[in-house]
């Protein structure tokens, strides 16, 4: 299988994978929920796995993948707020545990591109 083709679906994978985590574990994702927000960080937990299982599902779909690429490439950027959080919680950790969090930060970026190249080479197959 050629890499353009395995890419959506690696990212599916990945998506799928967080959104079973956020209802097997959600203790950890609840942690990570921005105070601001209204509503419980339980419910943001559960919403951000659905989201994720939905963005999983849209992508491993040919006929969705552009939309679902899209979406996933803003849902990244949107759920930055979160590891924000999460490295500001965990400054006081040890160096292992900080060093996790505060690089999830830079990840963002590589995945937000990872989405859109997966949008754009959608495109020429749609």
């Amino acid at each position: 299988m050629p890499r353009s083709e395995r890419s959506p679906l690696l990212l599916a994978g990945l998506l799928a994978a967080a959104g079973v985590a956020h209802f097997a574990t959600p203790r950890p994702f609840d942690a990570t929920v921005p105070r601001g927000l209204p509503g419980t960080p339980r419910a943001w937990t559960y919403v951000s796995g659905a989201a994720e299982l939905t963005l999983a599902a849209g992508l491993a779909l040919p006929r969705t993948r552009k939309t679902a690429a899209l979406a996933t490439a803003a849902f990244f950027v949107g759920v930055f707020p979160a590891n924000v959080k999460m490295a500001a919680d965990w400054r006081h950790r040890p160096t292992p545990q900080k060093a996790a969090a505060f690089g999830r930060l830079p990840l963002q970026v590589p995945l937000v591109l990872w989405a859109r190249g997966v949008a754009r080479n959608a495109e020429g197959r749609s």
